[in-house]
């Protein structure tokens, strides 16, 4: 890899994406491979903390995959891959673990909420996946990690284990650092939008999936909560008017101020059907790219069987180095 500077993203396999991981996270991953050198993968381990039906874990991994794809990550520029399919992640994760104190990991507030909603399953990979995480940033030795809010905690957790490791065994891994997008837009429920956007949200309009078909999608944001005053503005206590302004933004680039002078005069469903609109037909590409690629099987099948050799191959380097450095005896 060229001196681009190297980022690592992963993401669980729960189903297809929402708009909001779509707009916060997804949509991103695509324009940040010129600039830099972008890994990134399906986080299928991370996923069997709770408990998962296999068939439908297998084809929420196979789904996710090609979602990333139909998004705009192109193989080309970027490692695509499957975390299971690359050994490395849960060699490097117990030679972490032997460097993460007992208590760092009870005081992450993930495992707090994770514990109280599985109460039945409070299992101890539950409690040191966020090692894990560690393991899949540090195993490329990444320089960046886009980080939503809940994830934060998990970063500096990976940074402390990096010194606390180079300190023990002499400079090695780099500290991550958070990466911020330019435009972090929150998406909120279209039902109760002092709420983020949730697919496991009870009210099945709250959320828009970006494989909604675009009548669905239209359909959702007609019946989207707004409030009473009718006047197309972003301004406090106005939550839905404020969360649609803003996805209308992320999709047309218009400012706020001119989001305003183009809606004046106009009611509330004018506004609705206009955003609705424009989602829509800016998702129908990705739908289109989707069902392509999930229909060829051979073709995914080659594309993570390669991808998993590239990561393979670039975190092989530093987990040698890291078994060296711990006393392992090498393979040669």
């Amino acid at each position: 890899m060229d001196d681009k500077k190297l980022i690592l993203s992963g993401i669980q396999p729960t189903g297809t994406f929402t708009l909001g991981n779509y707009i916060g996270a997804v949509r991103n991953w695509g324009t940040l491979q010129d600039e830099y050198n972008c890994i990134y993968c399906v986080a299928d381990m991370h996923a069997i903390t709770v408990r998962q039906e296999p068939a439908k874990l297998r084809q929420n991994t196979l789904n996710s995959y090609a979602l990333l794809m139909a998004c705009g990550v192109d193989l080309e520029k970027s490692i695509l891959f499957i975390q299971s399919h690359v050994k490395t992640h849960a060699e490097l994760s117990w030679v972490l673990g032997c460097n993460t104190q007992f208590g760092e990991l009870s005081r992450m507030t993930q495992f707090k909420d994770k514990s109280q909603k599985h109460a039945d399953d409070v299992n101890s990979g539950l409690f040191t996946y966020p090692v894990l995480m560690a393991a899949d940033i540090l195993a490329y030795n990444a320089d960046l990690v886009p980080v939503g809010v809940d994830q934060k905690q998990h970063l500096e957790l990976a940074r402390n284990i990096a010194q606390r490791f180079n300190q023990r065994y002499g400079d090695f891994f780099k500290l991550p650092e958070p990466y911020i997008p330019k435009m972090g837009a929150k998406v909120m429920s279209l039902q109760d939008p002092t709420k983020k956007m949730s697919k496991s949200d009870e009210n099945p309009n709250a959320c828009i999936l970006i494989l909604d078909d675009k009548d669905t999608v239209i359909r959702k944001f007609k019946r989207a909560v707004t409030d009473s005053d009718a006047e197309v503005c972003f301004r406090e206590g106005k939550d839905g008017i404020n969360n649609l302004m803003t996805i209308y933004s992320v999709f047309t680039g218009k400012d706020m101020d001119t989001i305003t002078a183009e809606f004046a005069g106009k009611g509330y469903g004018d506004f609705k059907l206009a955003v609705g609109e424009t989602v829509a037909d800016s998702l129908e590409p990705i739908r289109t790219e989707f069902e392509r690629l999930i229909q060829d099987k051979a073709y995914l099948k080659k594309c993570y069987t390669e991808g998993a050799e590239k990561a393979l191959r670039y975190s092989q380097r530093v987990v040698s180095k890291v078994y060296h450095k711990v006393g392992f005896v090498d393979k040669g």
